[in-house]
């Protein structure tokens, strides 16, 4: 049986421009084909959130599917499986599944829905779907296909305890008879995914001896990218196909064959992080109907990476980088700053603040004046005086503003609302400060891009005379270990401190992550890369007293 994947990067809503992807794969490879498989919520993209509680929007996929089902009777002898929104029936009040149909000869034929929905929260399918009551394998071709849906596979011996025991869809779908296991997914990008889908996998297929299709959705939406890395096995975990990540791609697979022994490898942890940046900061700005973006550029390593990756996702001529430099800006900042824009070959600007901070000083120095040389207020000023003049470039010309900040800076509030924090994308938000070198380290394998004397030089906000960022803040490696094991591992302060970080600076950390909730909740939505970023992943109240 030849079966197409269509590892494809669909855009939510865009219920037209899907269709066509679908319809191009579909003529490109009928030949060659016998099926032809399409990921998770293809159709309508993912992940569509409250749009699913839209009448209008339910009602064009219903349109749109009715012309995928017409089409697909120009291919008879084909079949089509693929992923959309889907009405349980009349009487429940717009129940929906998230559904894979299988199509054939201008019919669905078939449809199954997703069993089992993510304990993680960043999807809370559950506010839109309600689960597939009947786990049952259908006939293709001489086979029993036993269609699953992303999640479904994620119920082995160490999996998901929180799933009961009889939840565990292949295990059903092997016992009545399935000979192949297909699962369309919209499995989202983060550290440890890779490998842990690898496994998962094979875990199935050591324990029921059965071929399995993997096929993943590409693309970056919102906060969330999706890598692809669609995988083929044969009945003995053997490879036969293994699709790219962060890329769109479609390759043909006659799955009843016989694959080879493939050592799986996971890419170093910086290439894998910067392939997921660029591919999420270039589809947010392209399905977001922007062309250009603009970004400060300090001398500084975050806003240094920032414009690296935005050069290699939309291209140098995009890339609009500012500089605004004020009395306290090192002579080594100017230099930095203009030789890392000729080595990108980004458009650059130069807008001096002295001026602008002046005006705010003899305008506040009755009512509020500094309690020291340069307190953090007037820091903050300056601070904002920046964030308001790339917003203008951003309202005159249309550019989405990048912001700079980094996953430390963010969670212990190191940074200024409406001013570092201003901004449509947080490129850096799920990325530690000590990522953050280990990546400009990887950005320079080849050839030098981030000139090495802003990685080397001590950090620096330029708000005050000779000011470092551990003036205020612990050492980046113990403060990213510390944010590690207490954001992302949820241990508990006597935890870490059995990690063996001292009590007073766990308690500071703490305490910092929860005088900053506001600002988090008033940042610009950031990249996730790691099992739990701040924004949707994160949901702390701001006013608690715990």
């Amino acid at each position: 049986m030849r079966v197409t994947l269509a590892q494809l990067n669909p855009i939510v809503g865009d219920l037209e421009g899907n269709l066509k992807k679908i319809k191009d794969t579909i003529r490109e490879n009928a030949q060659r084909s016998d099926l032809l498989v399409f990921p998770e919520l293809v159709l309508s993209g993912y992940p569509p959130r409250d749009l699913l509680k839209n009448p209008d929007f339910l009602n064009e996929i219903s349109e749109t599917l009715e012309k995928l089902v017409l089409f697909s009777s120009d291919y008879s002898d084909k079949g089509l499986i693929l992923g959309t929104p889907f009405p349980v029936d009349e009487s429940k009040n717009g129940a929906l599944y998230n559904a894979a149909l299988f199509i054939s000869d201008g019919k669905i034929r078939q449809v199954r829905g997703k069993s089992l929905f993510s304990p993680h929260d960043i999807f809370d399918e559950k506010a839109y779907f309600i689960s597939y009551p009947e786990i049952e394998p259908f006939e293709f071709m001489g086979e029993w296909i036993g269609l699953t849906v992303c999640e479904d596979i994620w119920k082995t011996s160490n999996s998901y305890p929180n799933f009961p025991p009889s939840s565990n869809p292949v295990k059903i779908l092997k016992e009545k008879g399935a000979t192949i296991i297909i699962n369309i997914a919209a499995s989202a990008f983060c550290m440890e995914k890779l490998n842990l889908r690898y496994y998962e996998i094979q875990k199935h297929i050591q324990t029921h001896k059965i071929p399995f299709v993997f096929l993943n959705q590409v693309g970056g939406n919102d906060e969330l990218i999706f890598d692809g890395s669609s995988f083929v096995f044969d009945d003995e975990g053997k490879t036969m196909a293994a699709f790219p990540s962060f890329k769109e791609h479609t390759g043909t697979v006659d799955v009843l064959s016989k694959g080879s022994f493939f050592e799986f490898k996971i890419p170093e942890k910086e290439s894998l992080l910067f392939s997921a940046l660029s591919l999420g900061l270039r589809d947010y700005v392209e399905k977001c109907g922007f062309s250009k973006v603009v970004l400060g550029i300090s001398g500084g390593i975050d806003s240094a990476l920032v414009a690296a990756i935005a050069a290699d996702a939309l291209g140098a001529s995009n890339v609009v980088g500012v500089t605004m430099p004020s009395e306290y800006t090192a002579k080594e900042s100017f230099i930095l700053a203009d030789e890392l824009v000729r080595n990108l070959g980004v458009e650059h600007k130069e807008i001096p603040i002295d001026k602008i901070y002046q005006e705010y000083k003899d305008t506040l120095i009755d009512e509020v004046p500094p309690e020291d040389e340069v307190d953090i207020t007037y820091q903050n000023i300056q601070a904002r005086i920046r964030g308001n003049l790339l917003m203008a470039f951003s309202n005159r010309y249309g550019y989405l503003l990048l912001s700079s900040e980094n996953k430390s800076e963010t969670a212990v509030g190191y940074s200024t609302l409406y001013g570092d924090l201003a901004g449509g994308l947080a490129v850096l938000s799920d990325i530690y400060k000590t990522d953050v070198y280990r990546l400009a380290n990887y950005i320079n394998r080849d050839k030098v891009l981030i000139p090495p004397s802003i990685i080397s030089r001590p950090p620096t906000a330029e708000l005050k005379p000779s000011q470092t960022d551990e003036d205020t803040l612990p050492p980046y490696d113990i403060l990213d270990g510390i944010l590690n094991l207490y954001v992302e591992k949820n241990f508990s302060f006597r935890q870490i401190v059995g990690e063996g970080y001292e009590s007073e600076i766990v308690t500071w950390v703490i305490e910092a992550i929860k005088k900053s909730e506001h600002k988090r909740k008033q940042s610009p939505p950031g990249l996730r890369v790691t099992s739990r970023a701040f924004g949707s992943g994160w949901r702390m109240p701001i006013a608690r007293l715990y």
